[in-house]
């Protein structure tokens, strides 16, 4: 409750209450929460290397006939084992006579291919009307449990 100190005419020493809403308090929680979160927000990022080639997921199973496009080492593309330009790329799919938009792409990228290169023959399907892209690794088996370092020997 706040309190009004203005001459209301009345001689009592008691303050009269006034219905105002005071925010005070909430902004400062709103600061406090700010702050929070302005610290705690670069913390929250990951900055990890990445090695995707190879995946110990469960492989799932693969179609009677998959359509595999390969990115090599130079850069250059394949669709099986046929090389294509990125320009012919789309149409090079879309003139396969068992290829549609609704079927599965796989994409196959040697681990010496960047990021980037990768991105953009997605984008080269994604514009092309091929949205439904699969990516390509290695089998690995998984990671078995490595012996604690510093331990002991017998």
């Amino acid at each position: 409750m706040g309190a009004s100190i203005a001459d209301n005419d009345v001689d009592d020493d008691d303050f009269s209450e006034t219905h105002d809403i005071n925010v005070t308090p909430f902004i400062d929680v709103m600061l406090v929460l700010l702050i929070i979160f302005m610290v705690a927000a670069p913390l929250s990022t990951v900055d990890l290397p990445v090695d995707l080639p190879t995946s110990s997921a469960t492989p799932q199973k693969k179609p009677d006939k998959p359509t595999y496009v390969s990115i090599k080492p130079d850069l250059t593309l394949a669709i099986g084992e046929n090389p294509v330009k990125r320009t012919e790329l789309i149409g090079s799919l879309d003139g396969m006579a068992d290829m549609s938009k609704d079927k599965y792409v796989f994409l196959r990228a040697d681990r010496a291919v960047p990021y980037g290169e990768l991105m953009g023959v997605m984008e080269i399907l994604r514009a092309g009307g091929y949205s439904r892209v699969k990516l390509v690794a290695l089998e690995a088996a998984p990671a078995a449990a490595a012996p604690s370092q510093g331990a002991s020997q017998p």
